[in-house]
């Protein structure tokens, strides 16, 4: 499938390529909360271990296909390669916990009651579609800057590696979709309107996926702080909220196994396309 897939999107322009990985995302996001309309519930122990594996792929996708491209590009253009790494993954750190306090928004397994953010008077559907959003918009990002980076012939960042990322996020797309329409059918939610608030929290990434790759193309010199930058943010997501929320219950041990697995299924895609 992959090889008939890159020599496709090489014949579009990046801005399209962006935008067909950015609808893929959605689309899987899209296939998970259409689970809703088979079930009302799923299992704790399903969700938490596809959860801890969707962490490992972005901790691996940090690294591989953002992280260290960034270092490699920042070597070519003749200076030290940690100074834009370091510079662009704390920014993007510091962006995720900036919008953490000024946006209203429930983690997975919380109450209403337990919301963080400013105290507002939104329902559930709307903070937890808020929270998967937050977590969505670096994605989309991510995605859009690893094919502008793949048109600038940046050392490491191929056509292949970004299909690699835009699947290994594509795939940790999928028990998001159901975190937000299950526990909303489960409050009593048609199955229509859970699916449709489950899938509006990745609409935002083809949006992002073309934004970041129009951004590094017509500023190249910030390619390698915008690679870091979305390594940081998607890092930051995975510390602060996927891993506590797989180890409150009971299968904690199983979401750190899953995180292993999906670290080492996306490092081994990435290296493979790559």
């Amino acid at each position: 499938m992959g090889e008939d897939l890159i020599p496709f999107l090489s014949e579009q322009s990046p801005l399209v390529q962006a935008l067909l990985a950015g609808l893929f995302t959605w689309g899987v996001t899209t296939l998970g909360a259409a689970t809703v309309f088979f079930s009302k519930t799923v299992d704790r122990r399903l969700l938490d271990a596809m959860l801890g594996f969707a962490g490992g792929v972005m901790l691996a996708a940090s690294y591989w296909s953002l992280l260290a491209p960034a270092i490699d590009l920042a070597e070519q253009d003749g200076g030290p390669g940690w100074v834009p790494a370091t510079i662009g993954f704390l920014l993007g750190g510091l962006f995720l916990y900036g919008a953490d306090k000024v946006l209203p928004h429930l983690h997975i397994y919380k109450s209403v009651e337990e919301a963080e953010g400013p105290k507002t008077n939104w329902n559930k559907s709307i903070l937890l579609v808020t929270a998967i959003t937050l977590h969505n918009i670096p994605e989309g990002l991510a995605v859009g800057v690893g094919f502008g980076g793949a048109a600038l012939g940046v050392p490491g960042a191929t056509i292949g590696a970004a299909v690699a990322l835009a699947m290994g996020i594509g795939l940790q797309n999928f028990p998001e979709g159901i975190a937000v329409s299950m526990p909303l059918r489960r409050e009593g939610m048609s199955r229509g309107k859970a699916f449709w608030y489950g899938q509006l929290s990745g609409m935002v990434e083809p949006v992002a996926a073309v934004c970041g790759a129009a951004f590094v193309m017509w500023m190249r010199p910030v390619l390698p702080y915008a690679l870091a930058f979305a390594a940081g943010a998607m890092v930051f997501v995975v510390v602060e909220e996927v891993v506590p929320e797989t180890q409150e219950g009971e299968y904690g041990d199983m979401a750190t196994m899953a995180l292993m697995v999906g670290f080492a299924f996306m490092m081994a895609l990435d290296v493979a396309l790559g």
